[in-house]
């Protein structure tokens, strides 16, 4: 049993069943199995040992499919990474997880040329559609006439990914997983959502990071559910394609969920079919939830709050809870533990905080390649996440923030989710990020970045009297600066160490 076995018995058990819908191509579970070793038959055939690594360098497509499940059937560990990064950021990625085979879009040819200059170990780059230099070749070159199952064993225990931190605070770190640790995430997600075979899904979030990846796309197709890919984010093509493929499961960071609500319009589609709406990545303003929960005509949202290196995983908050517990993270998600924990690992008492630490069967085996950053991540066999948090009297988590975004003003700690859901909640403020200002009186102060809503003006000292209402008052931003966008990774966490160094340079 592993990741691709699912697609193989539900060709088997349902040939017939729509499986990937994606601009206009259309695959069965047959159709998309037999693709699949087609692809899975030409890569054998290059020569390469199982276990070897390889990228998949794309966008959102039923090609990204296609190839990690080949890749996958081959026998390759599979290395998803960030089509947004430089070819030098793209370069370190490649040489840190001893990549041999890229597979890439061909708007991305020219940064996977770039980075495979100092990139020591890859030997072959195919890219879908036409290969433009010489030296690479097409994707479709790959497929071999054979639609037989690959020759090769892969091991529920067999290495199975390496995927990259979103590197918010340094260089990106590779995880690595086996087939079984993503099992059980894709597993812990059927126990905790009751998704079914007849779910319809829409992907929308980039596939190359693990939330999208492990626990919608390789979940669905284990489960045989219909896959709706968008290769690129249009929250008017959303809310249309929701309402043709009538979309029951939708996941999305809150930037999506924010540009959803913005269509004009949105009343005349039909969005009765949407059962379940998760969120995470990022924390989400209530006011956006209870706006969203209008929206889509449902009250069944999850909030999923955990890490790459988890699976992700970590804690859930499920629809019952939002009524009482807005907010807040969570508990843990089947098949793990969470705590929260003072300098000595014991547990913190309701309402202090901790540092969040998790542990069980979908946390990473180990950094690649980096030893003694995996030691300092492990404790007795916890992941030590970096993330503060709270945890209340009935046992609900809530992350406060990273340990290297706390705000410490004249020796009071601040935490930045606190202050920014309030900012956020203001009727001018798009969205908002707080980040430690320097003060030769109190050390730093909190600083507040704000995106202001399109045709507003802010009145600072009406804002800071709208904090005063529901903060104390060390708590209160001191000073604003104004950008027209918060700089992001892919997943959707906001970039605080690109926002210090741009105020520091200002």
């Amino acid at each position: 049993m592993n990741i691709s076995t699912s697609l193989t018995l539900n060709a088997n058990r349902h040939p017939e069943k729509l499986a990937v819908v994606c601009e206009g191509r259309t695959y069965t579970y047959q159709q998309l199995n037999e693709e699949v070793n087609r692809y899975a038959n030409g890569l054998r055939k290059l020569g390469y040992e199982k276990g070897q690594k390889a990228a998949i360098f794309m966008k959102n497509s039923d090609h990204f499919v296609i190839a990690f499940y080949a890749l996958i059937k081959a026998g390759f560990v599979i290395v998803p990474v960030n089509f947004r990064l430089t070819a030098h950021e793209t370069s370190y990625i490649l040489n840190q997880s001893d990549t041999v085979v890229v597979i890439c879009d061909q708007e991305f040819e020219e940064t996977i040329a770039k980075s495979c200059e100092s990139a020591e170990h890859v030997a072959h780059v195919f890219v879908v559609e036409e290969a433009t230099y010489s030296e690479h070749k097409s994707f479709a070159s790959l497929k071999d006439d054979a639609i037989s199952e690959p020759d090769v064993v892969v091991k529920r225990t067999d290495d199975a990914e390496i995927l990259f931190t979103s590197g918010t605070t340094g260089l990106p770190k590779g995880a690595l997983f086996d087939h079984e640790r993503i099992i059980n995430v894709n597993t812990g997600v059927i126990m905790g959502t009751e998704m079914n075979a007849n779910d319809r899904l829409i992907h929308l979030a980039p596939m190359f990071h693990s939330a999208q990846l492990n626990l919608f796309v390789i979940t669905g197709i284990m489960l045989g559910t219909l896959n709706v890919i968008h290769r690129d984010f249009n929250p008017v093509e959303v809310l249309k394609a929701i309402d043709d493929y009538k979309i029951t499961y939708f996941f999305g960071v809150p930037a999506m969920y924010n540009a959803l609500l913005q269509v004009p319009n949105s009343e005349s589609y039909d969005l009765s079919s949407i059962q379940k709406c998760f969120y995470g990545a990022a924390p989400m303003a209530p006011k956006m939830i209870e706006q969203s929960v209008e929206l889509f005509g449902t009250d069944q949202f999850y909030n999923l709050c955990g890490l790459t290196e988890a699976g992700p995983g970590g804690v859930i908050l499920y629809p019952e809870d939002h009524k009482t517990k807005l907010g807040a993270g969570g508990k843990a998600m089947f098949l793990t533990n969470a705590r929260v924990v003072n300098d000595d690992f014991e547990d913190v008492a309701p309402g202090e905080t901790g540092e969040f630490i998790l542990k069980g069967e979908t946390i990473m085996k180990e950094y690649y390649k980096k030893p003694e950053e995996t030691q300092k991540t492990f404790r007795d066999g916890w992941l030590l996440t970096g993330d503060m948090a709270t945890v209340d009297e009935e046992g609900y988590i809530t992350i406060v923030d990273r340990k290297k975004d706390m705000i410490i003003s004249g020796g009071e700690n601040v935490y930045s989710v606190e202050v920014e859901q309030v900012l956020n909640s203001h009727p001018k403020v798009l969205e908002a990020a707080t980040i430690g200002f320097p003060s030769e009186k109190w050390g730093e102060v909190v600083g507040g970045v704000i995106v202001v809503k399109e045709g507003e003006t802010i009145d600072e000292e009406e804002l800071k009297a709208f904090c005063r209402e529901k903060l104390a008052g060390y708590k209160i931003p001191r000073q604003f600066e104004y950008v027209d966008q918060l700089p992001r990774n892919a997943s959707g966490k906001i970039l605080k160490y690109q926002l210090r160094e741009t105020l520091e340079q200002s």
